[in-house]
Order: structure tokens, then C-alpha cells, then sequence
């Protein structure tokens, strides 16, 4: 139902996601509705015309009590049923991932996104603070074992369709949050910590890749853009970088 409002739904998880936000949107309408009849019945019930002589132990408490205990069940059962579980699958490994998923590394900035992509080796090659540089932005070793055919990309992402993606999440300054409201990806990227978020594409097309959390003056100007792409057409642009970045 919520849907018809959102982006279209372009991951194969985002029906979840979208099921959890209903749901949310139901229980927060029920609420608002309960607790406005409840204020109106008040408002009659305790009337100076019909309660002249306050009470000073208050309205009866066992209906709202009952309510309060109805809805913290609510409440948990939507969060460790229903939205839990999503959050785990989009952030855990599966038990059954995919060897062959692609992997690739974002790293945040004020106010940029690093796309870092493993290479024909499918292996990432090793960083250092020390090697970071307006044209080194993640501080690539390209004489480290697996460095020398890494690939980088500034506010540019691509991705093959139908195919797992673990995004592995970072950032080089201050807590930034990683947002693809058509995949229904939003995941933290924090100094210190590698954040895998796991998603598969379903549609192809561009899609915009935005902050979600307030980082700086130039907050609003922290975009990327990804692109969900046949596999041969993906293969085309890693061969194309591959020739522009190693030469080969």
C-alpha cells in the first residue's frame, strides 16, 4: 500500500521493507485514532457539569493500562517478528551467500563517495592512511598483492542485475549514512568500522545515492549515482576503467 508513494521498488528485499513501513503507518494511525477518542471520552466523561468534585485518584486506570501493555506487545512483535530480521539479512553474510557476489567498498567523505572495486582478481588490494591523496582518496597500495588491478571511482557506482552485492561500508572523517531510497538501503558508514550491507538489484536503470545524515555545510551536495546494468554492459565499464586506471 505504501508503495504507490515510495520510489519503485528496485532490490529484491525493498517488498520488506516496504511491508515494515506499512505496518508501522497502520500501527501509528491506530494509535492516533485510540488515543484521540480516548482524549474526546475524557473530555465528556470528566465535565464540570458531571464531575463537579475532582478525583484525586484520577481516571480508572485499568483500560489504560491494558492499552499500554496492548501496544508495547504490538510493538515487539513488529520489531523482533518482522523488522529485525530484515535488518539482520541486509547485514550479515548469509549462511548461504554467494561466493560469486560482487563485492565492492564505499568510502564516505565530506563530501564525496569512494567507489572502490576489487579488480579481474575479485580481491581488494591493501589501504593506508599514509597513501591517501586528492588523487588516492582510499589510500590504495597498488604494489600490494592484490592493489595493482584495483579499480576507483568517485560518486560513481555500477552493478550488474539479479546478482548479490555486499556493499562494504566506511568513512575517512565523521559518521555518514548511506542512502538508496529506490534499493530501501540505508546503512551507516563510520570511521574505524567496515559496515557490509547486502542487497540484490532487480531493476535496471540510475538511481540516486544520497546522505541521510547531516555531515557538514556541503550535506546537500553528497550524491552519487548508481547504475544497475546488464552483466556484459558491467563488465564493459570495468574493462573500460581497467584500461584508463592499470592500463590494461
Amino acid at each position: 500500500m505504501i508503495e504507490r508513494w515510495l520510489p519503485p521498488q528496485a532490490s529484491a528485499h525493498a517488498g520488506e521493507i516496504d511491508l515494515v513501513l506499512t505496518l508501522v503507518h497502520w500501527l501509528m494511525l491506530v494509535l492516533f485514532v485510540g488515543w484521540g477518542v480516548y482524549f474526546v471520552w475524557m473530555l465528556v466523561r470528566f465535565r464540570e457539569g458531571r464531575q463537579p468534585a475532582p478525583l484525586a485518584e484520577g481516571p480508572p486506570r485499568r483500560p489504560a493500562q491494558w492499552t499500554e501493555i496492548g501496544v508495547v506487545m504490538a510493538e515487539g512483535v513488529l520489531l523482533v517478528v518482522i523488522a529485525l530480521p530484515v535488518w539482520y539479512r541486509q547485514t550479515t553474510a548469509p549462511a548461504t551467500a554467494d561466493p560469486s557476489a560482487v563485492a565492492v567498498r564505499v568510502v564516505a567523505e565530506q563530501f564525496a563517495w569512494n567507489i572502490h572495486y576489487p579488480g579481474a582478481d575479485g580481491r581488494f588490494g591493501e589501504t593506508r592512511l599514509s597513501l591517501v591523496s586528492p588523487t588516492n582518496p582510499v589510500g590504495l597500495d597498488r604494489s600490494s598483492a592484490h592493489g595493482a588491478d584495483d579499480l576507483l571511482t568517485l560518486d560513481d557506482l555500477h552493478l550488474p542485475i539479479n546478482q548479490p552485492v555486499v556493499i562494504q561500508l566506511s568513512s575517512k572523517d565523521m559518521i555518514h549514512s548511506f542512502g538508496i531510497p529506490a534499493m530501501r538501503i540505508k546503512q551507516d558508514a563510520t570511521p574505524g568500522l567496515l559496515s557490509p550491507v547486502w542487497f540484490t538489484p532487480t531493476m535496471a536503470g540510475q538511481f540516486d545515492i544520497a546522505c541521510s545524515q547531516l555531515c557538514g555545510l556541503g550535506h546537500y551536495r553528497m550524491r552519487a549515482v548508481i547504475t544497475v546494468e546488464s552483466e556484459a554492459e558491467y563488465q564493459a565499464f570495468l574493462k573500460a576503467e581497467a584500461e584508463l586506471q592499470v592500463g590494461r
